[in-house]
């Protein structure tokens, strides 16, 4: 599975950016839709820290106490892509953020729970 992010930017406080994460899978592997998915993040110098998580078919999700209520994590199994859609944008979400899937349908909440990464989009929110 090949993963790329796209979508990052810079906005303003209280402002809003959807994040999306195209998926390749190669034709003889399992369809994404099974896949469980997430999105991350990472200031420099600072270890990466989860963001939200959705599982494959059943399609639960989780997220960090710190986006709830703001972000919400979606995906369109038909295109392959999840999406980051982030409301209400704090400087505090500044970071790249980066989309990854693991072979196993549940969700994730660690790093070391995904198998597959992008490359990270920027986002950057200014005061």
């Amino acid at each position: 599975v090949q993963l790329q992010a796209s979508g990052g930017g810079t906005v303003q406080t209280g402002g809003s950016l959807r994040l999306s994460c195209s998926a390749s899978v190669h034709s003889s592997a399992r369809s994404f839709e099974n896949y469980g998915t997430g999105w991350f993040r990472q200031v420099l110098g600072k270890e990466r820290e989860f963001v939200a998580t959705m599982s494959g078919i059943s399609v639960t999700t989780y997220y960090a106490d710190s986006v709830k209520g703001r972000f919400t994590i979606s995906r369109d199994n038909a295109k392959n892509t999840v999406y980051l859609q982030m409301n209400d944008l704090k400087p505090e979400d500044t970071a790249i953020y980066y989309c990854a899937a693991r072979t196993s349908s549940w969700y994730g909440t660690k790093s070391s729970h995904f198998d597959f990464w992008g490359q990270g989009t920027l986002v950057t929110v200014s005061s």
